[in-house]
């Protein structure tokens, strides 16, 4: 049995909610997104928002993140200088899967107005990322509106609505915050604001650079075959984070599926151990994956979190095939990701033989 399953690009207010590697959602690794970043801003109004509803489907390549009812505000942050009408800041680095703050300052009025910020990709499509401004008035974190595709999968364009009594001895910021959810690379912002007056200023581009952590696979090789009741076969997962960023809530996972003659591979076909420091090998739990028939574990953490600068995480493996298991192709691998976000898949197809 053939599967193939490709990255979901969701509508507006739902868009890019997930980035999990296509086999990890094969398997049932399912990843959203939605964790909390911090962001810049000094209090201004702006038009309110909505928030992405919840939705997930069985067996879907996304689900969709809803804000919690509050999150602590940014800072205030002023940007630019005095003379220009509109400033934007944008951090150097903006690590896949990590809210990178940013922010929109403005020194003019603007009355029923609106923010657009032009982006630029490489290396990645702009439908991968994911912009939120602050929303004071509701304490919360909301998608901008996005136009993305076409024949540019490298450009788009991301909008929100203001309205403000600003000057130049009498700035206002809002605060913004950029992810994505796809591979390394680089992006560039443009930033520009129609006053509602008839006229549009522009800021500066501000460039970033996109990258994640360094993830090697050892011990898995191509044809690897497996006998039921044979030896087990060892392998190790090294995620090293070579990102100037901590990268909090980092976690891996391992994932099957196969299918012979309507036998299904089980969980109870298959024994993954795990070498935990300080505990040996212990067995991990294979799950099943629910309208999925393939299976998916969770890894036990290895490393101290967030993964600092520097530091590296281990993952040591052994898989073994139970005299149970039915022969036939086995489509698995294994994931790494930070909190709700892929951001590397291999997979480690094997087969079962009988002896």
């Amino acid at each position: 049995m053939t599967r193939t399953v490709q990255p979901v690009r969701q509508s507006v207010r739902a868009r890019r909610a997930a980035a999990g590697s296509a086999a990890a959602v094969a398997a049932g690794l399912a990843l959203v997104v939605g964790a909390a970043g911090t962001g810049q801003a000094a209090p201004l109004h702006t038009d309110a928002g909505a928030q992405s509803p919840s939705a997930a489907s069985c067996g879907a390549a996304t689900a969709a993140r809803t804000a919690p009812a509050a999150e602590t505000a940014p800072a205030p942050g002023i940007t630019g200088s005095a003379a220009q009408k509109i400033s934007y800041s944008l951090a150097g680095e903006a690590p896949v899967g990590l809210w990178t703050s940013s922010s929109v300052t403005l020194r003019t009025p603007v009355s029923k107005g609106t923010v657009s910020l032009d982006v630029t990709t490489s290396g990645f499509s702009a439908a991968s990322l994911e912009i939120q401004r602050y929303v004071p008035t509701t304490h919360r974190w909301v998608d901008l509106h996005s136009s993305v595709g076409g024949g540019l999968p490298d450009k788009g364009t991301f909008t929100f609505p203001v309205s403000v009594a600003a000057s130049p001895g009498h700035p206002a910021s809002v605060a913004l915050r950029v992810k994505d959810l796809d591979r390394p690379g680089r992006l560039s912002v443009a930033a520009s604001v129609k006053d509602g007056h008839g006229h549009t200023y522009r800021a500066p581009v501000r460039n970033a650079v996109v990258d994640q952590p360094t993830t090697t696979l050892t011990g898995w090789s191509r044809g690897t075959a497996m006998v039921r009741g044979g030896a087990a076969k060892e392998f190790t997962l090294k995620v090293k984070n070579t990102t100037r960023r901590a990268y909090p809530a980092l976690n891996a996972g391992y994932f099957a599926y196969g299918q012979s003659n309507g036998h299904t591979l089980a969980p109870k076909d298959l024994k993954l151990q795990q070498y935990v420091p300080g505990h040996g090998w212990q067995r991990v739990s294979l799950l099943p994956g629910g309208c999925d028939p393939g299976m998916s574990a969770a890894l036990v953490p290895t490393a101290k979190s967030p993964l600092a600068p520097g530091a590296t995480a281990v993952y040591r493996m052994r898989l073994a095939v139970e005299g149970s298991a039915p022969v036939t192709n086995v489509e698995a691998g294994v994931s790494a990701g930070t909190g709700d976000t892929s951001f590397f898949y291999r997979m480690l197809p094997f087969v079962i033989r009988a002896r």
